[in-house]
């Protein structure tokens, strides 16, 4: 008999932050087709903006964990492993500082 554990796949750092990344993207896409239902419906001023700061604020949350998840990989990786394309500490930090 196998142990059930062994069949489990084992999720890397990388992937793993890639699901958390991805749920929120879906959430936040969740909450903009509330925005414009909301819209469509004529619901007042005031529950649409609130809705679209929660919106604006999940994509902020996903931008930075991309940008975090990306320069956590870039510093524990040896220059000699980055596939090329990969990008710079320079280029992170711009990324970065866009979503700030």
């Amino acid at each position: 008999m196998s142990d059930p554990q062994s069949q489990v796949p084992v999720q890397t750092p990388s992937a793993a932050a890639q699901k958390r990344i991805s749920n929120r993207l879906r959430r936040a896409r969740g909450q903009l087709d509330a925005v414009i239902a909301a819209v469509d419906s004529g619901a007042p001023c005031r529950d649409i903006v609130t809705q679209l700061s929660a919106v604006s604020s999940a994509l902020n949350r996903a931008g930075f964990a991309i940008v975090a998840t990306a320069m956590q990989e870039c510093v524990t990786q040896p220059e000699s492993e980055r596939a090329e394309g990969d990008l710079t500490i320079d280029e992170l930090e711009k990324l970065f500082l866009t979503l700030a």
